[in-house]
């Protein structure tokens, strides 16, 4: 190995309508298994190092994925990132070399280069999962190596197992085994989980500060040791809705659920502010008088983007699991009409309430068999299509409009403040495509 430096679960759904009270039926799902059209779950690295300022992340793995992360973050060359790739030559695959050797020396080198790293995942790709490299056991031996000023963890990217955003959820999985545990008789604590902007972090503190909610912690934590104590007094609210994995291990350690739908617009944003609201016994009228000022301000922002898109139609590709948020978003707060809402898997338990919320004939479909879906697409001729590169330069040659749905993950969109920003997003290929016609 060479070091580069470049730098579903379904679970049940719940009823909350109580004990005796029957839950609204599920909007039906086309489920379909194919060829998909996905990034994999490395392409998480570039927001997630930003995000936690004392970690670095190597992967374990190919040119390939070098390049790709390389292309995915922008990153020039002079350039000192805090993500790297221990890159896989063919004497390790072919078992010429000793794999656990190779990444051990290239952990040393890198880390007798970069003695600031308090926390190091090993990130798994399609090459360290085919000759089945196993990066538990080797975190855990360089964990001891390397004496108690660091954490070695390890989580997997690989395109085998995992897609786009699930790399996200993966690493804070792994992360929550650092997490230390909240004695019973802690007091309740709202811990906010899922990756943000620090800009949407500091915005949303100052809601929940504002409401009297004084004991916010948000995971993952910008620095390696402060990572909160799980336990049963913690109530955690997911700001993302891949996070399927982390949500579990969090019930699995105590923590309760607060469900809402996720703070995309001023609607969803207040819906979601709201949820923490209750379970802090937070009155209506200091909700209100917290949360109009901002709320007013988003729908301010909204105006001129509803005036454009309202009406036009707009078609879903999976890619992000993003994409039940955005349509309802897109259908509620800019008027949108969605003809399918494509995500790569679906967890009721989490965007039930988004799916809900959507207009009746809309089809809600999980996974994918690209030839089926882009007939469908065809045969609608959308206003917008919602789709990963690779699609998207093929639909525009076709006439359709499109969106990169990455864009909709790199780009900071929670929030009250990001809500014109968002619907901008989607109204800015519609435009490009009336100047084109003039």
């Amino acid at each position: 190995m060479t070091p580069l430096d470049i730098s579903f679960r379904e679970r049940p759904r719940t009823n909350e309508a109580g004990a005796g009270a029957v839950a609204p039926a599920p909007a039906p799902v086309l489920r379909q298994r194919g060829q998909r059209e996905v990034f994999c779950g490395l392409t998480s690295i570039v927001w997630l190092h930003r995000k936690i300022q004392d970690a670095f992340f190597l992967v374990v793995g190919s040119r390939t994925c070098a390049h790709l992360i390389q292309s995915a973050a922008g990153v020039m060359v002079f350039a000192e990132p805090r993500f790297a790739t221990a890159i896989m030559e063919e004497r390790d695959l072919a078992g010429m070399a000793d794999a656990n050797d190779e990444l051990d020396r290239v952990v040393d080198e890198l880390l007798a280069r970069r003695p600031n790293i308090k926390m190091l995942f090993l990130v798994g790709s399609c090459p360290s999962e085919v000759i089945k490299l196993d990066l538990s056991r080797a975190a855990q031996r360089l964990s001891r190596r390397h004496g108690p000023g660091l954490s070695v963890l390890n989580y997997s990217g690989s395109g085998i197992e995992t897609t786009f955003t699930q790399g996200e959820d993966a690493c804070l999985a792994s992360l929550l085994e650092q997490a230390p545990a909240a004695p019973a008789s802690a007091a309740e604590q709202l811990v906010v989980v899922g990756v943000l902007p620090d800009i949407v972090e500091d915005q949303f503190r100052r809601l929940f500060t504002a409401m009297g909610i004084k004991d916010v912690a948000f995971f993952p934590p910008r620095r390696a040791g402060e990572i909160p104590a799980i336990g049963p007094g913690m109530r955690f609210l997911l700001t993302q809705p891949f996070l399927t994995e982390t949500s579990q291990r969090l019930e699995d350690m105590g923590a309760k659920p607060l469900r809402a739908p996720f703070p995309f617009g001023s609607q969803g944003t207040t819906d979601w502010l709201r949820a923490a609201a209750t379970a802090f016994g937070v009155s209506d009228a200091t909700f209100e008088a917290v949360v109009q000022p901002a709320q007013a301000r988003a729908e301010r922002a909204l105006a001129p983007h509803r005036r454009a898109l309202e009406g036009k139609s707009i078609f879903f590709f999976p890619d992000s699991q993003l994409e039940p948020s955005l349509a309802r978003f897109a259908y509620e707060e800019l008027g949108m009409r969605p003809i399918e809402v494509g995500t790569p898997y679906l967890n009721r338990d989490l965007v039930g309430a988004e799916i809900d919320r959507l207009p009746t004939g809309v089809t809600v479909s999980e996974g994918q068999d690209v030839d089926l879906q882009l007939d469908r697409c065809r045969a609608a001729r959308p206003d917008l299509t919602v789709c990963g590169l690779g699609l998207a330069n093929p639909l525009e040659a076709e006439g359709l409009t499109t969106k990169w749905s990455i864009e909709l993950v790199f780009s900071p969109i929670h929030g009250f403040d990001q809500a014109g920003d968002l619907a901008n997003l989607f109204a800015r290929p519609l435009a490009r495509r009336a100047k084109l016609r003039l």
